[in-house]
C-alpha cells in the first residue's frame, strides 16, 4: 500500500520536542523523508531512533535558527541532495517573557522576534525555489491565538505570531497561482513544555497532545491539498479564511 508521502521530501523546524517532534514522527510515518531541524541534538537523536522504530528515515540537522547563514547553507544543502523539498512546516518558536511591556528589555523583545518571525522569513526565502520545484510545494507555519487575541503580558509573542500570519499570507498570494500551498495552523493548547512555562497552574493533562495535534497537520501536507492562505484552528477543527476589519 503506497502512503500518503511516500518519496517526500518534509522539513520540519522545532523537530526535538513538542509539536515539531510529533509532526516529524507522523510526516514519517505517512512516507516522507523529514530533514529534522532544531538546537537539542539528544532530542533530534531521540527522534531519529522513534522514526527508524517505525520504518521512516530522517536527516538530523542541529541548527540555531536565529543563525540565518545556517538556514541559507541548509537550503543549498537540501538542493544539492535533493534538488527540491516538498514539505516545510515552520514549527520552531519562543514563548518569551510573561510580563508587562514597560518590563521587558529589548534582548528579550529581539530574541523573539528573530526566531518567530525573521527565521521564519528568512525559511521562506531559502526553501520558496525547493518547494516551487515540487510538483505539489506545501508549507505549514505553527501560529497562535494570541495573534487575534493580544493577550496581555505576552506582547512580544502576540506581535511575532501576528507578523508571522502576515507574513504567511503574503508568502501565499504571491505564490497563489502556483502549484504551492501554504498555510498557517494554530493548535490552541496542547501538551507542551513551552505551553507549561506560560501556565504554570494548569493542569497538562486536561490538554490534548501534541501527536493529537500532529495527525491534522500531516494532511496540510499532503498533494491533494489546495487550499491556500488559510488558517486551521485545531481547536475548533475549523479551516478558516482570514478578512480584513470591518
Amino acid at each position: 500500500m503506497t502512503k500518503l508521502l511516500a518519496s517526500r521530501i518534509a522539513l520540519v523546524t522545532g523537530a526535538s520536542r513538542g509539536i515539531g517532534y510529533a509532526t516529524a514522527r507522523a510526516l514519517a510515518r505517512a512516507g516522507a523523508h523529514v530533514v529534522a531541524v532544531a538546537r537539542t541534538q539528544g532530542g533530534l537523536e531521540e527522534l531519529d531512533d522513534e522514526i527508524r522504530k517505525d520504518g521512516g528515515s530522517a536527516t538530523l540537522v542541529p541548527l540555531n535558527l536565529t543563525d540565518f547563514d545556517g538556514i541559507a547553507r541548509l537550503g543549498a544543502a537540501l538542493h544539492e541532495r535533493h534538488g527540491k523539498i516538498d514539505i516545510l512546516v515552520g514549527n520552531a518558536g519562543i514563548a518569551g517573557p510573561s510580563s508587562p511591556l514597560g518590563h521587558i528589555e529589548l534582548k528579550s523583545w529581539n530574541d523573539v522576534m528573530a526566531l518567530n518571525v525573521t527565521a521564519n522569513f528568512q525559511l521562506i526565502r531559502c526553501m520558496d525555489p525547493l518547494l516551487r520545484v515540487s510538483d505539489a510545494g506545501r508549507a505549514v507555519f505553527v501560529t497562535s491565538g494570541a495573534a487575534s487575541k493580544a493577550n496581555a503580558y505576552q506582547g512580544p509573542y502576540a506581535a511575532s505570531k501576528a507578523a508571522l500570519d502576515t507574513l504567511v499570507r503574503s508568502w501565499a498570494n504571491e505564490t497563489v497561482s502556483t502549484k504551492l500551498r501554504v498555510n498557517l495552523f494554530s493548535p490552541g493548547p496542547i501538551r507542551t513544555r513551552m505551553r507549561a512555562s506560560v501556565f504554570p497552574g494548569e493542569d497538562p493533562m486536561t490538554l490534548d497532545t501534541p501527536e493529537q495535534a500532529a495527525e491534522f497537520i500531516v494532511p496540510m501536507c499532503a498533494p491533494d491539498w489546495n487550499e491556500t492562505g488559510k488558517l486551521y484552528d485545531y481547536k475548533t477543527r475549523t479551516l478558516m479564511s482570514f478578512r480584513a476589519p470591518e
